[in-house]
Order: C-alpha cells, then structure tokens, then sequence
C-alpha cells in the first residue's frame, strides 16, 4: 500500500531508516521508488544515491495537490515498491499550520504512517509521545514504529512491555552505530556528490535485515495499484522551436528537481552540462543558462580560479539569457567569502558581495514586480529558500542602479513583501528556488525569453 516515514521532530531518524529500507531492497533486487516530502535536496539525492529510480519531492506548496497525486500515482506504479520519507516532525508545515506537512500529504494520499522516534533515555513516555500524535487527527494512520538508538536487551524488553497491549506494530528496535551516521553540515546532510565514499550498501542492508521485521514491512511498501484518473505531470506538447539549455551540473551546483531536465528533454530542448569544477567554458550551442543553487560558499577559492568558466560566464551574459538560483546567483556577483572569511573573486556581474550571515529559510510568496524573465507584473507563484549567505552590496542602494531592478516582491508566513532579486533583459537572479515544471506561468515565461535569444 505504500508507507510514509515520519518522526516527531527532525533528527529522529527518517533518513536513516529510509536508507536502510533502501540498501536492503536493492540487495534484494526490488526497485524502490523513493519520494522526499517538502523542497530538499540533500535527502534527496541520499536516497537517489542507492541505485534505484531517482528520487522525487512531493511539496504540496509549491506544486500543489493534483501534482503531488499524479506523481506519486504516477512513479510509483512502475517498481516493486515506494516509500516516502517525511519532513521534519509529523505535522510540521507552513508557518503555524500543517498544510503542506507530512500528516498534509498522507491524508492526501490515504497513506499510512511508520513512525520512528528517539528513545534514548525514554520507555513509558514513549507511549505518552505515540498517543499524543494519534490523537491529534483520526485521519492520520500511524501502523507501524521503529525505535531508534535501543542500545541494550534490557531497553528493547521494557519497550515492548509498555507497548504489549498497543494496536500498532513494532518494527524494529535500531541500535546507535557509528558506521550509519550520515554526514552532516550547517545546511542538514552532506550531498553524495561532494563526498569521495559512497554509502557502503551491503552493511547498511545487512544491518536493516537484523534490525528491522521486513515481514511487516514489505507490505507497506508494496505500491497502490492505480490505473485510472492520474494525469502525466508532464505536458508533451513538444516545444516549436529546438535551442539548446546549458545546466550548471558538478559537485558544487547540484540542488535540482528531476522534474526540470525530465520537462524540458519531453518537449524537445537539447540540455547541455556545465560543469564549473572543471573550469570548462559554457557550450557555444547554448542559448540559455540555468545555474541552479548549489555550494560556491564551499568551493570559493576553487570558483575563483576557474577563469575560462567566469570568462565565459561574462560574456554569455552580454548575449544571451542567465537564469540562477541561490547559490548560481552569488558566482554572478564581485566575491564571496568563503567558510573560512577568505574573499575570492566572481563573475562580478552583479555588484554585490556575498559572506555568511544567518540562516533564510521556508516557504515564499512572490508577487511580480513588473513583466520580467520569470514573471509577469502583479502575477503570484511560490517558492522557497535556504541559506545562510547574504549578500552585501557594493552600492548604496542597489534598486538605484540601473542595469538591474528586482523582479518580484518576496514575503513569508505573517510577514510583509519585500523586494527581491536581481533581473534585468538577460539575467534572473534571486535567493529563490521554483519547482518550475509544476509552475507552469514561471516556466512558460522562461521558454518564452530562451526562444527569442
């Protein structure tokens, strides 16, 4: 019927568990879908680093219901099994509210809950914890749970006598190692694809095999069958005119949607990699850029020394159409500092600075500033963001300058709009990521520009 792995609170273990349940699959020769509630990437591309089918977010506030059903209905009905992994706690949503949460996306779905919970230091108030998140909504079907860090026999047996009498099934008692700890940074999980060791798969199955009860299991993970009333998520009415897209791919740009290449290859628009890290100068053939976010903050010094590609990056700008996200959009600026307060030169297209600051992050609401690359003026589409770089301009007041003007106004939960972003006749950029192939306005204003250029 298929399962969600959700927890109380981040931290608890859903990445874990989700792949250990994953590891142990593939050895087994079972395809498993994976899906990602919510706008990551770093669990993401964990879970799409096993060997299975690529891994895919449902985010109900950015793409809406009718796309996270079509995609779920959609991938899960071509492998053996799927699974979701959950964000943060149960019913953490947007703002105060669990729209767009994990119990948001299960009722949705119709599906039920395995629920993974901390039990250090805890025994009878784990039940106490269990019959809160039960009570809260009937809607929610939390079937089965897994006790993490159970590290003694005599843990294990005092669990299962609180729990004796409890209509919910236990999964699996996982005890703390070491060798399953995922590496972790200030923006959650180190990406597989910044890492030289990849997750040792035979130990993590073998471990999931001895500590968790697949007989229980694998009936959860077993896809709903669903023929009828799912509609493709992507549209493919092929595009009339074929230019080809250049995509800033490496280990340092790399928070992507799958959704993205897998639109624009399905209505005919040959994509072309950029790969920065190795200093290589943008395909000639490219019409349009797209630099998506990513970690120059990590590999400043190792940007700054990659001359052909800012040369190259200069003067596709004066030509051509630049869109960036994030971390795409602080190599267009003069410098960033490193990790480390080292200052390393950039593209210096923008006049901006970018060094640390605190952490933006969640759910935005973007009102068009005027008709742009992405947006029209006074049009509404959602997105969100994750950081902890800022961006110190070098300008007193950077809306004064006239190459550039914001193109849209940003706000978050119970805040006010405020404006946002760099954009100008060949250039996007902003601290925001848009899920693009469910934003279809966003997107069609981008193919818009990419066929004029």
């Amino acid at each position: 019927m298929s399962c969600i792995i959700s927890a109380p609170s981040t931290d608890a273990g859903k990445t874990t568990l989700s792949l250990l349940i994953s590891c142990w699959a593939y050895t087994k020769g079972l395809k498993l879908q994976t899906f990602k509630v919510g706008p990551d990437y770093l669990d993401q591309e964990q879970l799409s680093s096993i060997g299975h089918p690529m891994c895919r977010n449902l985010d109900v506030f950015l793409s809406g219901e009718e796309w996270v059903k079509n995609s779920f209905y959609e991938q899960s009905n071509k492998y053996d099994l799927a699974l979701i992994e959950g964000a943060m706690g149960l019913y953490d949503g947007l703002g105060s509210t669990d729209y767009s949460s994990t119990a948001n996306v299960a009722r949705i779905l119709s599906l039920p809950i395995v629920f993974i919970v901390n039990a250090k230091g805890q025994v009878g108030s784990l039940l106490a914890l269990l019959k809160g998140f039960q009570e809260l909504d009937n809607k929610i079907n939390i079937q089965g749970i897994v006790f993490n860090n159970v590290n003694s026999n005599r843990h294990k047996e005092l669990i299962k006598e609180v729990f004796k009498n409890q209509p919910i099934k236990i999964i699996g008692f996982l005890p703390f190692n070491e060798n399953i700890n995922l590496n972790r940074s200030n923006l959650g999980l180190i990406s597989p694809l910044e890492l030289n060791t990849t997750i040792n798969v035979k130990y993590f199955a073998e471990f999931a095999d001895k500590h968790l009860d697949f007989s229980i299991l694998l009936n959860l993970l077993k896809p709903i069958i669903k023929k009828d009333n799912i509609n493709k998520t992507i549209d493919l009415k092929p595009f009339s005119k074929i230019k080809p897209i250049a995509i800033a791919e490496d280990k340092i740009f790399h928070f992507q949607y799958p959704e993205t290449k897998e639109y624009l290859n399905a209505i005919g628009i040959p994509l072309i990699s950029w790969n920065i890290y190795d200093d290589q100068e943008i395909p000639k053939e490219a019409h349009s850029l797209i630099i998506p976010g990513g970690f120059p903050e990590r590999y400043a010094q190792h940007v700054s020394n990659s001359k052909r590609s800012l040369k190259s990056l200069r003067e596709f700008y004066k030509k051509k159409f630049i869109y960036a996200e994030c971390g795409g959009m602080m190599i267009l600026g003069d410098a960033i500092e490193d990790e480390n307060g080292s200052s390393h030169n950039m593209a210096g297209i923008l006049p901006f600075k970018a060094k640390k600051g605190s952490l933006s992050i969640g759910y935005r609401y973007l009102k068009g500033e005027k008709d742009s690359l992405i947006i029209k003026k006074n049009q509404k589409i959602k997105g969100h963001e994750f950081h902890y770089w800022q961006i110190e301009n070098q300008i007193k007041d950077k809306y004064l300058n006239p190459l550039f003007s914001p193109p849209w106004k940003v706000k978050s939960w119970g805040t006010a709009y405020k404006k946002e972003g760099w954009s100008n006749d060949n250039l996007h950029a902003s601290w925001i990521h848009l899920h693009l192939p469910s934003n279809k306005e966003a997107l069609k204003n981008l193919l818009t520009i990419h066929q004029k250029t």
